[in-house]
């Protein structure tokens, strides 16, 4: 049993010395271990979120300043030295950003280190997110991470300041002040595509440079002709034809069609002026250009000038249907009806007498009828028309239809005056004779001296009319008169026309308005003065008057012998030497110091080519004169004007109404 004993005591006693010793040591030894384990996990996890936070900062810092160096390193390419004046100003010099750090380290390789230290790129990063080892961030102190930051607080900033309005206006500024020392260069004017035209300028002003542009893109196309470049040539003619094809431009989108247009045109000329630009052949071409279009208007002047005196003395068709019409009436009525009323008063002196000679009906009847209407007592105003054979019927027949109250009428024709033969009256014989008809009336005017739009206005046709011609015979056609209103049959008289016959002329033949306020209505513009006959007998400067609304002394005019006078100048004139075809220069000739100058406001002038007469002075006027290509009558007439001719016809009248005037 003892031994059983022992290995008990020797079992009890290790057993013991285990419980005792061992297991705290062994506890304590895993506790360390895991205190250790737990220290170790702190210290990793700390480190491991310090690195992650730097090196993703220095990531994206890096990132940020090479995107921002790329981009300021083409600054210099995009803008002008005005605008990096600006932009200098707006930036530190301290900043690595600034300008003045750019230019001293204006390459790529200021960023990079010595060679074979290059940056490389780092995989598992955004495109373009460069690290090298000069830039490592893994060493930045807590001090430089806080510069860091203001600094990028500082970009911030100014990026805000380069983005407001003014900054961005003197950008603007800075451009366009640049660009105009482009567009100063001698072909910029047709060639170059100006900023200054993109706005500011009126749409006139487009029209004008667009007008420029047209006539090098006809330079141009002419030279690439000759010069056998067919491509640019055909460039240039489709353009010519888009332009020429172009309606009135008005709207918005029209006037935008036209400056990308001029745009185009801008590129196609400048591209044509480096391959083709030469100042002798430009010049050359030009100067054909110059001579031909001087052609073209001299044949176009010429054209417009016949057709408006062939539209102005031609008698639109509701005119000549009323003509017709009463001329029927006229011979169809029987011939006791066909007498006027208040014979009488024909050679009544102490009446109020008016000369009118025309063959137009129409025209007659407003002047009678404004007379008579703006007049305080019609029954002292006398008429006497005097018209053509082929008009007589016509003019006697209206005012015996339409008798003007209670004024006297008498109607002739000039046919019946015996006196008035070749023999007598020097215009009668030129006007028949072969020279003047082939004046007239030839087809071959380039034969003449005289061609041309300017020579073809002295020969209107009314210059033909010996009704135009009258004018000279006034005291033969009424010799038992002794003052009398001559009236032309383009005049509306708007006020009472009495006072006239109370002037004193004092000695003188004629009364008219003058129209010398103006330097060119003098002797000088209506008579040849390098002719001796001209230059010794009047004053070059002696003031011009008006024809239309004379009134006449024929006591005066009897005594200083005027028609004599007139039938000497007239001889004297057969070849058109001493002034052109016309009443007024014989008149001027004729009443030379011998015509008073009457008030500006009994005689207005221009109402048939003037567009801008004030309306005021034409409702205090006496007379107002259609003078001129437009009369009121045609579809010519200044449509303003028309009113004050068109109120003195009636256009309810049977015969006005059936021939449909002015429809």
């Amino acid at each position: 049993m003892f031994p059983k004993a022992r290995r008990f005591q020797r079992r009890f006693t290790f057993r013991d010395l285990f419980h005792r010793c061992l297991i705290p040591v062994i506890i304590g030894f895993l506790s360390s271990l895991v205190f250790a384990a737990f220290l170790t996990g702190y210290l990793l996890h700390t480190r491991s979120s310090f690195d992650k936070d730097t090196i993703g900062n220095n990531f994206i810092d890096k990132d940020l300043n090479w995107r921002e160096y790329e981009a300021l390193q083409s600054v210099g390419s995009i803008f002008s030295k005005e605008v990096l004046g600006v932009l200098n100003a707006t930036t530190s010099n301290l900043d690595p950003l600034s300008l003045e750090y750019l230019r001293k380290k204006n390459s790529v390789e200021s960023y990079v280190s010595s060679e074979g230290n290059e940056d490389q790129m780092v995989p598992g990063f955004g495109h373009g997110t460069w690290i090298g080892k000069r830039f490592q961030m893994l060493n930045d102190t807590t001090e430089m991470l806080s510069e860091r930051s203001l600094r990028e607080e500082r970009r911030v900033k100014r990026a805000n300041e380069l983005m407001n309005d003014d900054t961005i206006k003197k950008f603007e500024k800075a451009a366009i002040a640049r660009s105009r020392s482009v567009d100063s260069a001698a072909l910029g004017n047709y060639t170059i595509w100006k900023n200054e035209y993109r706005k500011g300028k009126t749409f006139e002003d487009m029209l004008h440079l667009m007008q420029e542009q047209i006539i090098m893109a006809r330079v141009y196309s002419g030279l690439s002709k000759m010069t056998n470049n067919l491509v640019l040539h055909q460039e240039l003619e489709t353009l010519l034809m888009k332009l020429a094809s172009e309606e009135e431009l008005t709207d918005i989108d029209q006037q935008q069609r036209l400056l990308d247009t001029v745009r185009d045109m801008g590129k196609i000329l400048a591209r044509a002026s480096e391959q083709l630009y030469g100042c002798k052949l430009v010049t050359n071409m030009l100067r054909a250009m110059l001579q031909t279009a001087e052609d073209e208007l001299e044949y176009t002047q010429t054209y417009i000038t016949f057709l408006t005196q062939l539209a102005s003395k031609s008698l639109p068709d509701a005119i000549h249907c009323l003509t017709m019409r009463l001329n029927l009436e006229y011979y169809l009525l029987p011939l006791p009806m066909r007498n006027f009323p208040r014979k009488e008063n024909l050679e009544n002196t102490k009446l109020y007498h008016y000369a009118i000679f025309s063959d137009n009906v129409l025209a007659t009847s407003v002047v009678v009828n404004s007379t008579v209407m703006n007049a305080k007592d019609s029954s002292r105003h006398v008429f006497h028309l005097v018209t053509d054979k082929l008009n007589f019927g016509a003019m006697s027949m209206w005012f015996l239809l339409n008798p003007p109250g209670e004024a006297t009428i008498h109607v002739q024709r000039f046919e019946d005056f015996s006196w008035l033969n070749a023999s007598y009256s020097p215009v009668m014989r030129q006007l028949e004779s072969a020279s003047m008809k082939k004046f007239y009336f030839k087809t071959e005017r380039s034969e003449s001296v005289e061609s041309g739009s300017e020579s073809l206005k002295y020969r209107y046709p009314k210059y033909m009319s010996m009704l135009n011609h009258l004018r000279f015979y006034i005291p033969k056609i009424f010799p038992k008169l002794e003052k009398i209103l001559f009236l032309d049959d383009d005049v509306v008289v708007q006020k009472d026309l009495a006072p006239l016959w109370s002037i004193n002329l004092k000695g003188k033949v004629n009364g008219a308005v003058e129209t010398c306020g103006v330097t060119f209505h003098r002797l000088d513009t209506y008579l040849n003065f390098s002719d001796e006959h001209i230059s010794e007998n009047f004053d070059p400067k002696f003031c011009a008057w008006a024809y239309g609304m004379n009134i006449f002394d024929l006591k005066e005019w009897k005594k200083n012998n005027i028609t004599e006078t007139y039938h000497f100048w007239q001889d004297l004139n057969e070849n058109r030497t001493l002034w052109k075809l016309g009443t007024l220069p014989p008149g001027l000739i004729t009443f030379y110091k011998l015509t008073l100058a009457l008030e500006s406001k009994w005689h207005l002038l221009g109402l048939g080519y003037d567009k801008g007469i004030d309306a005021r002075k034409i409702e205090k006027s006496g007379v107002i004169h259609f003078n001129g290509h437009m009369k009121p009558w045609t579809e010519m007439g200044i449509a303003k004007y028309q009113p004050y001719w068109t109120k003195y016809i009636n256009f309810d009248h049977p015969y006005i109404f059936s021939c449909k005037l002015f429809e």
